[in-house]
């Protein structure tokens, strides 16, 4: 536990001195949230529209989405491919701390960021629009908890199979924007055709993030949506255990 505190403490130091993904997984998603509360006047009041609802309130439980996508397949994806296409893996399997310690350090680290990023947004929302908070609590954790580890899942299953750091790169981005349209970044899910609303309805984000919506409208999510969400991060974990390589 002694070594893997301080690799965790090491890698913490070098994600911090990587200001762009710094920046997107601690600080983006509250940024985000101030741009539209400023550029959309109507967006913090109550609406006649929305039940007398804040529209904020709403898009809150998207942009925790958003902050999950951003965080593993941005930066925890990146890395990884990075580690292993530098040789650090390699290099690292001739001392007595073992790759697999990383790669927890790594998870470590990302969780870490995500959690904080996530914080960061709801209290930036809560100080400067006046939202409020998840109606259920605890469904909302599981939501987000069972949508990390999906998303996670997918992440280190991409960084398993793809041979170097620009492929991975290249698919990350190329699963990373369509996630972000099921998961109702751009367009919310009741507004998104039914045939977008089906599909979103078994991708890991697309899933998580309506499991979220509910729970932070005081409901429990559909089993449907953990069910998908808990199948991505079983099955992409174990092929992504399966298959990694470590050079």
């Amino acid at each position: 536990m002694s070594a893997l505190t301080r690799l965790t403490g090491a890698e913490a130091r070098l994600f911090l001195r990587e200001p762009v993904s710094a920046f997107f997984a601690l600080a983006f998603p509250a940024v985000l949230v101030i741009v539209l509360g400023n550029a959309i006047p109507a967006f913090s009041e109550p609406s006649p529209d929305f039940g007398g609802e804040r529209p904020i309130n709403l898009y809150l439980p998207i942009v925790l989405a958003l902050a999950i996508g951003t965080v593993t397949m941005t930066s925890l994806l990146s890395v990884l491919a990075q580690y292993r296409e530098r040789g650090v893996l390699k290099r690292l399997a001739t001392t007595p701390v073992k790759p697999s310690a990383l790669i927890g350090a790594q998870l470590g680290v990302n969780v870490a960021a995500l959690v904080a990023g996530s914080a960061l947004m709801m209290l930036t929302a809560a100080v400067a629009f006046g939202s409020r908070g998840p109606e259920n609590w605890p469904a909302l954790l599981v939501a987000y908890l069972l949508g990390a580890g999906a998303m996670t899942g997918v992440a280190l299953f991409i960084a398993a199979v793809t041979p170097n750091a620009r492929a991975s790169a290249g698919i990350g981005t190329l699963v990373y924007f369509p996630m972000l349209f099921f998961a109702g970044v751009w367009t919310p899910g009741d507004m998104m055709p039914d045939g977008a609303q089906r599909v979103a309805d078994f991708t890991p984000l697309g899933a998580a993030s309506q499991a979220m919506q509910a729970a932070w409208n005081g409901a429990w999510p559909q089993p449907l949506h953990l069910a998908v969400a808990a199948g991505y991060t079983l099955v992409t974990g174990a092929l992504a255990v399966r298959l990694f390589r470590w050079q």
